[in-house]
């Protein structure tokens, strides 16, 4: 069981980083996680060489450790196409959030619910394996393995509500205008 709800934890730390990459017209760092600079030959996450803050509501500044990545932090993020522009500002870069349209606060929700949905579906998978694994073994006694797999239902069920918590928080957040 342990290790189910281990597994259980992965994807819902999986889903919630999904959803901090999507953009909900407040600059948060963690937008940039995934962009990867080319770092004297080595892709490296732009907060392992810059430090990444937030000044302003809708502002996001980068500075690098090294100011000879000033451009090269410029073009990552442009390569990423997160719709964001960057711009160099002396030895940081400066990206202003666009205010997002009602159009697209609608397609960031629907893309919420499909990571949401990717979420609860390898929950499910997990889910399946568990109660096969259950079934499978035949020293069980018949009130164990029912026992057992009423277990699975009620951690499948704990994990896929925190998912469903997180996706109406997150929606909550890209619909506000």
């Amino acid at each position: 069981m342990t290790e189910l709800e281990t597994k259980m934890e992965k994807a819902v730390e999986a889903t919630h980083r999904e959803f901090s990459r999507l953009r909900t017209g407040q600059a948060s760092p963690a937008i940039l996680n995934d962009i990867r600079v080319d770092y004297y030959g080595t892709p490296t996450q732009i907060s392992q060489l810059a430090t990444v803050k937030s000044p302003e509501p809708r502002m996001l500044l980068v500075t690098p450790w090294e100011k000879q990545f000033v451009d090269t932090i410029c073009k990552a993020i442009l390569a990423a196409n997160l719709g964001l522009n960057p711009s160099k500002e002396g030895d940081s870069v400066r990206i202003s959030m666009p205010i997002l349209t009602q159009e697209r606060r609608q397609e960031l929700a629907k893309m919420a619910k499909k990571h949401a949905e990717d979420g609860r579906t390898a929950i499910r998978n997990l889910r399946r394996e568990a109660n096969d694994a259950i079934k499978k073994n035949k020293e069980l006694p018949e009130d164990q393995s029912k026992k057992e797999t009423e277990q699975v239902q009620k951690t499948t069920d704990k994990y896929i509500g925190i998912i469903d918590a997180a996706l109406a928080e997150k929606e909550a957040d890209i619909l506000k205008v």
